[in-house]
């Protein structure tokens, strides 16, 4: 196989909003489902290591076959809405899929697997109200049995082997508040238990194997857990069936004329909401014999994991670690996982954050790691900074997220992480664009344009954990007059400047019962400056590194859709949603008084992406009526305000596509600019057969200057290049509807019939792909990679692809090469 042009430097993604759906490995790595994909992710190295691409509907639980001698595993079973069952398999450091599990009617929620000598036996739950049993052998999969359980569902299975035999047994926790068991007899299984006691659905169940018993853990909704133990009755005992000792009820069943019992072990009370999720630490080798610890980790809708264990010398289950989060608007938490080793525990959110907390030996205390984190919804937009330093981007779960390289001192090892939060919404996010270093303008399904200027906090933090002077970051902008961050009032959309007085007032006052106003009594969820050293915490991001706003623009009658600024940062262009042609017209802003200098109209329809040329003379749109527009400035140079008049366009008559233009952008020299469409279409356009750059003459003919590059498939973003090719060509990557990125050389030719001025340089393979619609694509304006030291490799450059399945990706891509 040939080595990918294209070398994944990091993928920001998130776990999605289902209980199942993390699994920590023995092997270290962690497995999640994000989106449609399964993401391998690495806790040491802090960076996903591996995206699994196959499943067509999100990935609602994964989970890892744990091995007998307690190795590192080798297969992973993922389920998803697409009602399939995935069986991973790990070949040369690689996973391939092994099989594929189809016969459910409606998604798949949970899964768990066991591995026996000559098979795996995989048990699948739906929300078709069946548990269905698939053998699983290298080759292929069948469905064993389908268990019905009428209206009812199911929300969790595990499966274990029965104390000393090899017969499965499988544990189910429903919606009708008990745990039903079922025994392999005869190949299939019959139910010989129902576990009674739980007052609420029973969210999730996990079988632990300790000293010959077995141990079921099962959480509820009604906020409680319940431990069972499992265990096989001698001759002895069956005997001595005496009433004159007091013991706990037991619930007896027979396999194959062995008798087993199971009894209530404890109840387990100490969460004050639904308990969504538990774990039992990992059983390890020790000595010739495998360990399980008694130990049990919960999570709860309360935003609290608590670790759970018997006290030495009673015996007695009691709560040994809690840890959690607190205040803030997130809801609590959907599971949990401990490592390997017990070092270390963690909990997947409602907003699909990872929360991972670690051991520290010295002191004894538990304290918070730093994560991979990501957008829990499609990542609309995305913009690097003019220093190619940081991206910023805007999803539709209302966030935009700045992400840097974590360079830390002494360490060769770089990652990338988000360290701040700079607006969180009320309105999904549509659209953003960088003005300056530390300032951009975003647009959302509201009709307000909202500028942010970063606070002295941040500033000083991104120097930190970059490694960086703040002299050098700030160059001569004075630093003192910046706010020292910003906070959200209770009910407002805006984000409010917090000063370095304000934070003096917020000493906390004697409690006292007289409020002197309606507003003393909702005290607002206060910034607190941090100290960074390294990425902040999930907590930390929703609450202290907030960007103030600075200014609303308002102008458009419908919801924003794109926005462009000029190399110059002085001049911002928006346009909005549009169903006609009054309120198609794009609007040009000061960026520097933020008035509104100019309303361009010429399309009838929305105009779906805009840019300016790196010189700032020209702007470009593109637009949904399948025509662009280019404007150009009349005075430039000039002090006076700046005025754009219409250079150049397509109409219906002269439209090379024939469906709507997606994407746009300009070439570093002003010599041309691309368009991209539905039409599956690539066009190059430019002043044919001329060295000028466009818009130098009046009465220049601007027309394709490429033949027409069909890519396969909608081409949804586009972007050329800011530097060349060794051999004088110019690159770009195109973005496609099915997830996939291409890598084109163009170079201009005389003759275009023969299509030979493109030719394909590379594209992302099946784990870099997107899973779905490429949203933006954006080339680092430097050459180079951001997460290196001064000296950049100027053999390298680096791009940015934002997508609808949720994930930011990051490519290295080696330019001297291509």
């Amino acid at each position: 196989m040939e080595t990918s042009v294209m070398d994944t430097c990091y993928v920001s993604c998130c776990a999605n909003r289902t209980p199942n759906v993390v699994s920590w490995g023995r092997g270290g790595l962690i497995a999640f489902g994000t989106c449609n994909s399964v993401a391998i992710y690495n806790p040491q190295e802090i960076k996903i290591i591996e995206v699994l691409n196959k499943h067509t509907g999100r990935v609602n639980t994964v989970q890892w076959v744990y091995k007998n001698d307690c190795s590192s595993e080798t297969q992973l079973v993922s389920g998803g809405s697409d009602n399939n069952v995935i069986v991973w398999e790990k070949h040369g450091g690689k996973f391939t899929v092994c099989a594929v599990c189809s016969g459910h009617s409606g998604p798949v929620c949970a899964v768990d697997a066991v591995s026996l000598s000559s098979h795996l036996l995989l048990a699948s739950v739906s929300s078709d109200s069946t548990v269905k049993l698939w053998t699983c052998t290298s080759d292929k999969a069948e469905c064993l049995q389908t268990i019905s359980f009428g209206s009812g569902f199911v929300m969790d299975v595990s499966l274990a082997l029965l104390p000393g035999s090899r017969v499965p047994v499988l544990a189910c926790g429903g919606d009708d508040s008990k745990v039903h068991l079922y025994v392999q007899n005869n190949e299939l299984f019959q139910r010989v238990l129902t576990l009674a006691g739980h007052e609420d659905w029973v969210r999730g169940v996990e079988w632990a194997i300790r000293d010959g018993e077995l141990l079921l853990a099962s959480c509820s909704q009604d906020c409680l857990i319940r431990v069972w133990r499992l265990f096989a009755k001698t001759a002895a005992e069956l005997e001595q069936q005496t009433d004159t000792v007091i013991k706990m009820t037991e619930d007896v069943f027979e396999v194959s004329g062995a008798v087993f019992a199971v009894t209530l072990e404890t109840v387990l009370a100490g969460h004050e909401n639904w308990v969504y999720g538990i774990h039992w630490q990992p059983p390890h080798i020790k000595g010739d014999s495998v360990d399980q610890p008694l130990k049990l980790l919960s999570a709860s809708m309360d935003k609290t994991m608590i670790l759970w264990g018997p006290e030495e010398d009673s015996g007695v289950w009691v709560e040994q670690v809690r840890v959690g989060e607190v205040g803030g608007n997130t809801l609590g938490f959907y599971g949990c996982q401990v490592s390997p080793d017990g070092s270390m525990i963690l909990a997947h959110a409602f907003h699909g954050a990872l929360h991972l907390w670690q051991h520290d030996h010295s002191q004894g205390e538990w304290k918070p790691g730093v994560v991979v984190s990501g957008h829990f919804n499609a990542v609309q937009d995305l913009s690097w900074d003019p220093e190619g330093e940081f991206i910023i981007t805007a999803g539709s779960d209302q966030t935009t997220r700045l992400f840097t390289p974590w360079k830390r001192k002494g360490c060769s090892q770089i990652t990338w992480h988000e360290i701040s939060r700079p607006q969180i919404h009320g309105y999904d996010m549509q659209c953003l664009t960088m003005v300056g270093r530390f300032q951009f303008v975003s647009g959302a399904d509201e009709k307000v344009l909202r500028v942010f200027r970063a606070p002295r906090n941040f500033v000083e933090n991104f120097a930190n954990i970059s490694c960086t002077s703040l002299e050098k970051i700030l160059g001569s902008n004075e630093i003192a007059d910046l706010p020292e961050g910003a906070s959200t009032p209770a009910l407002g959309l805006s984000n409010k400047a917090v000063f370095q007085g304000d934070l003096a007032s917020q000493i906390p006052q004697q409690d006292t019962d007289d409020f002197n106003s309606r507003s003393d009594q909702y005290k607002e969820a206060y910034f607190q400056p941090l100290s960074l050293t390294e990425p902040p915490t999930e907590d930390d991001l929703l609450q202290n590194t907030l960007w103030p706003e600075v200014q609303k623009l308002y102008g458009h009658g419908f919801e924003m859709f794109c926005l462009a600024s000029d190399s110059s940062r002085t001049l911002v262009a928006s346009a909005c949603k549009a169903s006609k042609a009054e309120y198609a017209a794009i609007l040009l802003w000061s960026a520097t008084s933020w008035k509104q200098l100019q309303s361009l109209a010429y399309h009838s329809l929305t105009v779906t992406q805009m840019a300016f040329s790196p010189d700032g003379r020209l702007l470009l749109a593109v637009s949904r009526d399948r025509t662009w527009s280019l404007w150009r400035r009349e005075n430039p140079g000039s002090d006076s305000e700046p005025r754009f008049s219409l250079y150049a366009n397509t109409s219906k008559d002269t439209a090379v596509h024939s469906r709507i233009i997606w994407s746009c952008d300009w070439s570093s020299d002003n010599k041309y600019f691309v368009t991209s469409s539905r039409d599956k279409k690539v066009i190059i356009w430019g002043h044919c057969g001329s060295v000028e750059r466009i818009g130098e003459h009046d009465d220049a003919d601007v027309s394709p200057c490429s033949s027409v590059l069909d890519v396969g498939d909608s081409a949804t973003a586009v972007s050329i290049c800011p530097f060349l090719c060794s051999d004088q060509s110019y690159l770009l990557a195109v973005g496609l509807e099915n997830g996939k990125i291409l890598l084109y050389k163009w170079r201009p030719l005389d003759d275009l019939s023969s299509g030979s001025d493109w030719s394909k340089c590379g594209e992302s393979d099946y784990c870099q792909s997107h899973t779905l619609v490429v949203k933006r694509l954006r080339w680092r304006p430097r050459m180079g990679r951001a997460e290196e030291d001064g000296n950049q490799d100027q053999s390298w450059v680096q791009l940015a692809s934002a997508g609808a399945d949720h994930a930011v990706k990051i490519f290295n891509i080696k330019i001297s090469t291509l």
